[in-house]
């Protein structure tokens, strides 16, 4: 059944004006906003609260790295004639000791310290000998290592006057006492760099020791043992350096060449000195040989092309040479090279800088070796060395060195600095 809704017909009247004023009433109250209702002012969603995030905190600053310096000591020749022999001779053998005490100064100061040992040290109770074929007392070995050398170079034209007998013993000698050595070996496993590691301040710094010479006085290379002796070739050095590189930070070359007696330096060395510098993989170049002092130049090239600091000579350590008994005055004197090596955060190794203290022997108070620089900064004398002597002696220095690098007239401290005496591996 279909439900309708009743519709009511209205008769047009008297009331009809009224009826449509009511109804326009009604509606225009019912289209009117209530002005007490809330009005949502925004067209779309209620916006999300804002929360406050707190900065993220700075990261601490990285801190700068402190960089730290030690210093390599380089001396010339040890050539133990038979009068420096006699000098330390005592009753139960030989005592180096006072002899070197002069020195004894630097060396505390210096972080490494390398020596160039020129001749054979025999057996313990073989019998020394001295000019043309040496053969020293191993003796004096025990007292470098007891006034702090860490090692010595020991390719020289003397190296096989003993024969290859004379640089087993040698080898023997250095290794007991803990020392390094470089330019001869008893197996060709040992004819590579000498390392040493420098722990300095929060560093670790390896330097790797080289040693070659021009000639051998006419004798031969072991012929069974051919790798006993390195003999000076640009190409195979710059082989081996660039080899060391790859396991040190800092590469150090001691050549045995020169003219004897002259303090400029000839042309091998002009030549050798430059190629070494050239090829960017030697840090530092000791001269030996010559038993005067030679200049010190800071050469064009090295590692990074920030120059390869140059000694062309070193002169004598400790000697018999003088101008009165064989040769020229300077041989009475010697450098002692002070290099000083940087480290600064992760950058490379570096020879910041190259400075000499000057050295002579007093012969006739026994073959004392003196600091020369002290002496002449004293205007004193000392020993059998008078002041006027002193002051003599210390100008030839200075005219042979020339300009380039400064005279050491304070000592570095390297106190802080230790070394240890890597071992070869196969």
């Amino acid at each position: 059944m279909k439900l309708t809704t009743p519709t009511t017909h209205f008769q047009r009247g008297k009331f009809w004006p009224t009826l449509v004023g009511a109804l326009a009433a009604v509606l225009l109250v019912a289209c009117t906003p209530n002005p007490a209702a809330p009005t949502n002012v925004s067209d779309g969603p209620l916006a999300t609260p804002q929360v406050a995030v707190p900065p993220s905190p700075t990261p601490e600053p990285e801190p700068e790295p402190v960089p730290s310096t030690f210093n390599i000591a380089a001396a010339g020749d040890v050539l133990p004639h038979i009068p420096v022999l006699q000098s330390a001779k005592v009753a139960a053998g030989y005592d180096f000791a006072p002899i070197l005490a002069g020195i004894d100064p630097i060396i505390d100061q210096a972080a490494l310290a390398l020596c160039h040992m020129e001749v054979p040290l025999l057996e313990e109770g073989q019998k020394p000998t001295g000019y043309p074929m040496f053969g020293s007392t191993p003796v004096i070995a025990d007292s470098l290592a007891a006034q702090g050398w860490d090692g010595c170079s020991t390719a020289s034209n003397h190296s096989v006057d003993k024969g290859f007998t004379g640089v087993v013993s040698t080898i023997d000698r250095l290794e007991s006492l803990g020392m390094g050595f470089t330019g001869t070996a008893r197996t060709q496993e040992e004819a590579t760099a000498q390392l040493y590691r420098v722990d300095h301040d929060d560093y670790q710094t390896v330097v790797a020791h080289l040693s070659y010479t021009e000639w051998l006085n006419g004798l031969s290379k072991p012929k069974d043992a051919p790798f006993a002796v390195n003999i000076m070739d640009a190409e195979v050095i710059i082989a081996d350096a660039t080899a060391a590189r790859e396991v040190a930070d800092l590469v150090v070359v001691s050549i045995h060449d020169g003219t004897e007696y002259q303090t400029a330096p000839n042309q091998s060395q002009l030549d050798i000195a430059a190629a070494l510098a050239y090829s960017g993989v030697v840090d530092l170049y000791i001269g030996h040989h010559a038993h005067v002092p030679q200049p010190i130049e800071l050469l064009p090239g090295g590692p990074r092309q920030e120059g390869m600091w140059t000694a062309y000579g070193l002169g004598n350590m400790l000697s018999n040479q003088s101008k009165e008994s064989c040769c020229v005055a300077q041989t009475s004197n010697g450098l002692m090279m002070l290099t000083q090596v940087e480290r600064n955060g992760d950058e490379p190794a570096r020879v910041t800088g190259v400075s000499w203290r000057a050295l002579t022997v007093d012969r006739h108070a026994g073959h004392r070796l003196y600091d020369l620089t002290e002496l002449a900064a004293a205007g004193q004398g000392m020993g059998k060395l008078s002041a006027a002597e002193v002051a003599a002696r210390h100008d030839l220095v200075v005219a042979a060195v020339g300009d380039q690098a400064p005279e050491a007239l304070d000592l570095p401290q390297d106190g802080h600095a230790s070394v240890t005496v890597l071992p070869r591996t196969p």
